[in-house]
């Protein structure tokens, strides 16, 4: 997007004044979406977005600016203006960039750019035929189709570059259900890093049958119970629950703001010691997964935590530095306009090998907690609330009824003790994380997990 002489000389730019790290970061990025509501087409639009983030690091400040054009002169003028934030003398001068390197690497057969536009709606009508064919209680169906095609350029002034195409397909599907007075909703998605050859690894029709089997299901739900009892969490979207009241906390920038009870925890036992939890980045095709951070270090597999100890925080570069630690390649950003900070990419609680059959029948009264809907944490604490969108009573080992308006209300730390069974069906469910007013991918995961105790908020009297 730029040559290496221009990519030098703004990086040296930067540095004219003083500071000890220049950055800049390119993006060119295509997106388009499509929704269907109430079988007709609702919405449609593309996208185009073009721009340089530059970044200096100058002691304990970080300077940071956007434009959106390539145009030289207007990068340089732009280093020039934000390097007058720094008022030393830099002895760093940029020679070379040297392109780092990665194994990180996916085949990308179907980009978005050549599938027609009548194909894209020709998935959301499978959608809404799929769920309609379903059920007569299916009263309405939403669903959108979203991808993306993202150039990315970053060099900073330890002399390294890095240059990566990410591509991203994402459907959602959202059923709605209604029997006498009961209206129920059921939602699926499928989001992967590739092509539109995501639909060939799970199909339109496939995901759709899942989200309204949830919403049917629910529709027979009874009150759910109340008190202090032993949960089994589902597969896959399960993991929220540790990606919110605890790995937010794992993140070095809330260690470093003391707003994290695992400060000061490393090497130190804060689960079960069945409890092995990791963040990588490396999985091919996976929502959260990337072949550079937004800082251009390559991406890495993590482990947090190892039979129940700390292990590692999440870093991005400047977090690293400021902990004397090796970077991660967890320096995310959502765009060009936004600077980079540690966050986490594909979380999950590693397989063990017990059945989730067994898991199950080891419980005489609790909860199987299989999907969740909106929640609260604090990360400070790891206090949460969640709300179970699928949620069944377990009574003497089988799963029984369903459940509706029950919340799962705990800690995140006291909950990473009270783990006293781990299954082996390890799954992933995709979404998008918020945080300090940025919104990137990524994946959360964990096989079937038993929480000895939590307490559950219900409506049964």
């Amino acid at each position: 997007m730029i040559n290496d002489k221009l990519a030098r000389k703004i990086l040296n730019t930067l540095l004219r004044s003083g500071g000890d790290f220049s950055e800049i970061y390119i993006q060119k990025k295509i997106n388009n979406s499509i929704r269907l509501e109430d079988s007709k087409i609702d919405d449609s639009s593309s996208g185009f977005d073009l721009g340089c983030g530059l970044r200096l690091i100058f002691g304990e400040s970080t300077f940071y600016a956007y434009i959106d054009s390539l145009q030289k002169d207007k990068l340089i003028n732009a280093a020039k203006v934000l390097s007058s934030a720094a008022s030393s003398k830099s002895n760093i001068k940029i020679l070379n960039l040297t392109s780092s390197s990665s194994s990180y690497d996916v085949n990308i057969k179907k980009y978005p750019h050549n599938v027609f536009q009548e194909n894209k709606r020709d998935i959301l009508l499978v959608v809404d035929k799929t769920a309609r064919d379903y059920s007569k209680n299916i009263i309405q169906v939403t669903s959108n189709l979203s991808d993306s095609e993202d150039e990315i350029f970053i060099a900073n002034s330890e002399g390294i570059s890095s240059s990566e195409k990410v591509v991203k397909v994402f459907l959602t599907i959202n059923v709605v259900v209604k029997k006498g007075r009961e209206v129920r909703t059921g939602y699926k998605s499928i989001a992967k890093t590739c092509g539109y050859e995501a639909f060939e690894i799970k199909k339109p029709s496939e995901i759709t049958k899942e989200a309204c089997k949830i919403a049917i299901r629910m529709l027979d739900a009874e009150s759910a119970p109340v008190g202090s009892i032993p949960v089994v969490i589902g597969p896959a979207f399960g993991g929220v629950i540790f990606h919110e009241a605890c790995g937010h906390g794992l993140e070095a920038d809330a260690i470093i703001k003391d707003a994290s009870v695992f400060k000061g925890k490393l090497e130190k036992k804060i689960a079960n010691s069945i409890v092995t939890a990791i963040d990588d980045s490396t999985m091919p095709y996976h929502w959260g997964s990337y072949k550079y951070d937004g800082e251009g270090h390559q991406s890495k597999k993590n482990v947090l935590i190892k039979n129940g100890m700390l292990k590692n925080y999440i870093f991005d570069l400047k977090t690293s530095k400021k902990l004397k630690k090796l970077q991660t390649g967890n320096g995310r950003r959502q765009s060009f306009r936004h600077i980079p900070m540690p966050r986490m990419s594909n979380t999950y609680i590693e397989n063990c090998e017990e059945n989730p059959k067994s898991i199950i029948k080891s419980v005489n009264k609790g909860i199987y907690a299989k999907e969740f809907a909106g929640g609260q944490v604090d990360p400070a604490t790891g206090d949460f609330v969640f709300g179970i969108s699928e949620g069944y009573l377990i009574e003497k080992g089988s799963i029984t009824f369903p459940i509706k308006g029950a919340t799962l209300i705990g800690n995140g730390p006291e909950v990473l003790m009270r783990i006293e069974a781990i299954g082996n069906d390890l799954d992933f469910a995709p979404g998008f994380c918020g945080k300090g007013g940025q919104s990137v991918s990524n994946e959360v995961g964990q096989p079937t997990i038993l929480v000895s105790r939590l307490t559950v908020g219900g409506t049964k009297i």
